[in-house]
């Protein structure tokens, strides 16, 4: 993974655990201990709390996409029934920013609008109906400015959020002066907004404490982000702030950063009143203010010599970052090292820019920035290999990326690179010869199939910083229980089930005798973001780092001795053996960048993957049916098998999804015009294809159990499979995501117009 070509390996707290311990647990479909509660209704979330003295709150939001605040009245407001507190943003006891990479996010309104629904003031009062009513009471002046939306808007007002580069050999040299035979080509290819569609909305719950504190329930990924903001608005230290993770309804990266101003509204409101205050958001309020999938534009142009291999690549990445920075510098920085695919490029020159619009502030998302570049470099290799008269698939595998070679970061890849393998059983299982080999353009119904394929640098990569690492408390009681406890999160993906597996594994413990203690930040350490794909290798790695202290000293007291768990933890305490530790996990290395030039070991070890999709265009119609999808995934070590083939077929359809569907309209003015789930249209039961998991295990010597991170990556190149997929049923090439059958329709239409044009001639 090291930049020479002889990497030098580290010794690991994670070395020898996978070799040297029978794998009991680990490697099996275990249940999940989250389950019960959430099928039987009994998991309590955010707005099933409630406590006593409680207040409910409401946001006073911007009609506008860009206007300047000229006045805000809240007399009216105040004086009716039921209310405690109105504010602005001269109210706040802190400062006026939600803390991230950059401070530009203002918890309210500071004199000028940037959004739509931006917040502008807040209202608590005793209940819902009279927050609500008071809301719609405060007056607030306008003066309605221009607003920019998309990247071209953006563009034409320098509206320049942030900017990334990387620059590898020459690849002006290869475009000026191209050998003889190579072929040069250029695409360019967009993508829009996609809504996470989490089940659950935002919302918190504040409640003042007796000792000058908060404590905050939310539903949310990253709890000690959350703590970071309510502490810096409150103007508290973090000791006074407690957060509090409740049952959390689904995420998808929608609960990363944006939790924070909901927590933030509803603890400043807290402080005025002194009371409990809860904020939960409606749909239409949570879709029109919090983040969503970047909008982008890709440019991409590439050199392929005579024999079909790649020789430079000339890329510009634009992604609609929405009126505040909040977390596009990082997902750009993931789209730019991961532009050109995964394949071997000598020479390249990638730029990447935020771009900043008059719309809600785009963020996390599954993939991260990566789908909106996997998306356009995926197609247009596809797009190139056909007009070579090469197969894609038989291109892509000239070209991938083994053991031994190099990024085009110059990161040297030393180990776990499952690629080719998933490559080869995906194509198989989609039957992909013998659906190429189909008869095309003929007929109403035109079928198709299309392979893509797709890198993911797993965790927070060399942008990390102070958050790459993980923390673990582990104690075993006396009568043989277990809690575990680290600071990342259960947002329905199975972190739970797969930590306490490596656990139990590693104690040589019954997983049944193990808990999972509640993410509270008074509770648990700090184990970075529950991001990035990150949980299961980095906070694994802390977990497994804490239950080897513990084992070790068991069996230095215990000695040869065969008895059961209880019978040696009984021993073991009566003795005197501390059963109690903290595990602690880092890169295997040290992780670099050079923002000059792109390049660096940016990640500490990758996942691959390919996906594979048998399409039906009904060309009367421009719909598109996936008859069947398979996606394979190289991710070290399948912990749980049965979680790992939900996260795949889960990642898969919300992929199809945005590939297909998804897609928010604005107005002029900025408003979104589908902003609740029957105008928004996303994928139901009658639209799931089979979707077949493959599941490859090239294991990841740091990794715990040689486990990698991965659930993102089934998102991440599903759109150019499908592309892929229709191009070769119809010859048509579609450039923009999502295909719907309105403009399938439109291109088939106008392919049919040029035909009997041709003909005629």
């Amino acid at each position: 993974m090291k930049n020479s070509d002889a990497p030098e390996l580290k010794e690991t707290i994670c070395e020898t655990v996978h070799e040297s311990v029978p794998m009991d647990v680990v490697g099996r479909s275990v249940f999940r201990p989250d389950a019960p509660q959430k099928l039987t209704g009994q998991a309590r979330y955010v707005n099933d709390l409630s406590v006593g003295g409680m207040l409910h709150a409401a946001v006073v939001r911007s009609p506008h996409a860009s206007a300047i605040i000229k006045s805000i009245n809240t007399k009216k407001a105040e004086s009716m029934p039921g209310v405690a507190a109105v504010m602005t943003c001269e109210d706040l006891p802190g400062p006026n920013y939600i803390p991230l990479v950059k401070n530009d996010l203002p918890l309210l309104a500071p004199g000028e609008v940037k959004f739509v629904a931006q917040p502008v003031a807040l209202v608590a009062a005793e209940t819902l109906e009279q927050a609500r009513e008071a809301a719609r009471a405060v007056e607030v002046e306008y003066e309605e400015l221009e607003p920019a939306l998309g990247i071209d808007a953006g563009l034409k007002k320098d509206w320049i959020l942030w900017h990334y580069q990387q620059f590898t050999g020459d690849p002006e040299a290869v475009f000026n002066n191209p050998e003889p035979g190579m072929h040069i080509y250029e695409s360019t290819y967009t993508t829009s907004h996609q809504e996470h569609v989490y089940l659950e909305t935002n919302g918190a719950l504040a409640i003042p404490d007796n000792r000058g504190g908060f404590l905050v329930y939310g539903s949310m990924q990253c709890p000690f982000y959350v703590q970071k903001a309510v502490a810096t608005v409150l103007g508290l230290d973090f000791q006074h702030v407690r957060i509090v993770q409740a049952t959390t309804g689904g995420g998808f990266g929608g609960k990363e950063d944006a939790p924070s101003t909901p927590a933030c509204l509803a603890s400043v409101l807290s402080w005025k009143t002194n009371r409990p205050v809860k904020l939960i958001y409606g749909r239409e309020e949570d879709m029109e203010s919090m983040t969503k999938r970047h909008p982008s534009r890709t440019v991409f142009k590439s050199a392929v010599d005579k024999d079909g291999y790649i020789k430079a690549i000339d890329v510009h990445y634009y992604v609609d970052g929405g009126a505040f920075l909040t977390l596009s510098s990082i997902v750009l920085w993931r789209g730019l090292l991961h532009a050109g695919g995964p394949y071997k490029i000598p020479n390249v020159r990638t730029l990447a820019d935020a771009v900043g619009t008059n719309t809600a502030p785009n963020g996390a998302f599954r993939g991260f920035g990566q789908p909106q570049v996997a998306f356009a470099a995926d197609a247009h290799w596809d797009e190139v290999a056909n007009q070579i008269g090469m197969d894609p698939v038989e291109f892509k595998r000239k070209n991938m990326l083994r053991v031994g070679d190099k990024l085009t970061s110059g990161q040297y890849l030393g180990e776990s690179v499952g690629f080719d393998e998933v490559v080869e059983k995906v194509k198989k299982e989609i039957d992909y010869e013998s659906v190429k080999a189909l008869p095309k353009l003929t007929g109403r119904y035109r079928r198709g199939v299309g392979l893509s394929v797709s890198h993911y640098g797993v965790g927070l990569g060399a942008n990390g910083g102070p958050n790459n690492f993980s923390s673990a408390n582990v104690v075993v009681a006396a009568d043989g229980s277990v809690v575990v406890s680290v600071g990342t999160t259960e947002i329905g993906q199975g972190m739970t089930t797969a930590l306490l597996q490596m656990a139990a594994e590693t104690l040589r413990c019954p997983y049944e005798r193990l808990h999972l203690a509640d993410s509270d930040t008074a509770q648990v350490p700090d184990s970075g973001p529950t991001v990035a794909s990150r949980t299961t290798m980095c906070a694994g790695r802390a977990v497994v780092d804490a239950c080897k202290i513990i084992r070790e000293r068991m069996d230095e007291f215990l000695g040869d001795e065969e008895i059961s768990w209880s019978e040696s933890v009984t021993k073991c305490w009566i003795g005197g053996v501390q059963m109690a530790a903290q595990g602690y996990s880092r890169p295997g290395y040290k992780l670099t960048f050079d923002d000059k030039t792109g390049h660096g070991d940016t990640y500490e070890i990758y996942a691959w993957c390919a996906n594979a999709a048998d399409v039906t265009v009904d060309t009367w119609t421009g719909e598109v049916k996936v008859n069947k999808f398979v996606s394979g995934q190289d991710i070290g070590r399948a912990v749980n098998p049965v979680l790992v083939e939900g996260q795949i077929q889960g990642g898969a359809l919300q992929g199809i999804g945005y590939t297909l569907m998804e897609e928010y309209k604005f107005n002029k003015a900025g408003h979104i015009m589908n902003n609740n789930l029957s105008t928004y249209i996303v994928p139901t039961s009658t639209d799931v294809p089979p979707i077949v998991p493959v599941i490859v295990e090239h294991e990841y010597s740091f990794g715990p159990y040689g486990a990698k991170g991965f659930g993102e990556t089934p998102m991440v190149p599903v759109a150019p499979a499908i592309v892929n997929a229709i191009a070769d049923a119809t010859g048509l090439r579609f450039k923009h995501i999502p295909v719907t059958p309105e403009r399938v329709w439109e291109a088939l239409q106008k392919q049919k117009e040029e035909q009997a044009g041709v003909d005629q001639v």
